[in-house]
């Protein structure tokens, strides 16, 4: 997948291949890539209202860091469950119209939910980081940051708002950048959850140190078809490595069903990622029960 970037002259990620482009006047190929160039746009406005020294004086207040491999490690359910409050998508519209954040995370937490993830982005999920600390004022379980993250501010911004976790995306960062942010949130205390779709971007992942806690997404983000298949083979591909690393996997998207956690977990998958077939649901507490058989 080619994810261009808005800013003239930026790397920007072809397979594993690095090019200069200007792409000033064009037009976003999908929807992955139109929302790095608003994300572009969005943490320069953050900026300009947050200077990154004003931000880091910000995390001295924030909350002790909560392991979040170790929560997945030992999780509640099997697999682990991470139940993600969020309220829209850009494929579903608006998932929940009476969205109420600190609800919903509490709701997943008296239901057996090992951690939780909270969606950031605004302009395309209705998300926001202060919904991340409405929860993390709320609810003592580890969290996630559910952003897209192009440029280090982001996960200092999600550490301030008391994140345990920070959401990075191989499809939208190169290795270098894959890297670097690797190392800003272990600095922080932080574990960084590597999200990957395929085989190639799997094998960039495992090139990279200090990784533990890999996410497949099941999702195509180019056409939104899901396939559970897709967490199946790639774990069975990348076995060995991911045993002798004691490297967690967590299947994300398209689960609905014990069957379809049974398939993941039978796989090698630890944890699962929930949003949409637990947040629509009126009662998201007896959702993850039911779902998780703890009812």
């Amino acid at each position: 997948m080619e994810i261009r970037r808005k800013h003239p002259n930026r790397p920007i990620n072809v397979s594993i291949l690095q090019y200069q482009v200007k792409v000033h006047d064009a037009k976003p190929n999908h929807i992955l890539e139109e929302i790095v160039w608003h994300k572009e746009i969005e943490v320069d406005q953050m900026r300009e209202r947050l200077s990154l020294l004003e931000l880091k004086k910000q995390i001295e207040k924030a909350p002790p860091v909560k392991d979040f491999y170790e929560a997945l490690k030992h999780g509640k359910t099997q697999p682990a469950l991470i139940a993600e409050v969020k309220k829209a998508s850009p494929s579903k519209g608006v998932i929940k119209a009476d969205f109420n954040p600190v609800a919903i995370a509490k709701a997943y937490a008296e239901g057996g939910a090992t951690c939780l993830s909270v969606l950031t982005d605004e302009k395309f999920f209705q998300g926001s980081f202060e919904n991340l600390g409405l929860v993390r004022q709320t609810v003592d379980l580890p969290l996630l940051c559910k952003e897209f993250i192009i440029y280090p501010y982001q996960i200092y911004y999600g550490r301030a708002k008391g994140a345990d976790a920070v959401l990075l995306i191989a499809a939208i960062l190169n290795d270098q950048d894959l890297t670097y942010f690797v190392k800003i949130t272990r600095s922080l205390g932080m574990t960084p959850l590597i999200e990957v779709h395929t085989l190639e971007e799997l094998d960039r992942v495992l090139a990279i140190d200090n990784v533990n806690l890999i996410g497949i997404n099941n999702r195509n983000l180019t056409d939104f078809s899901v396939d559970l298949h897709t967490t199946c083979n790639l774990i069975k591909a990348r076995e060995a490595i991911l045993k002798e690393r004691n490297i967690l996997i967590v299947s994300e998207s398209g689960l609905h069903n014990r069957d379809d956690l049974k398939l993941v977990k039978d796989a090698g998958a630890s944890a699962v990622l929930i949003g949409e077939s637990l947040v629509k649901q009126s009662d998201p507490k007896l959702a993850v029960e039911n779902l998780f058989s703890l009812s």
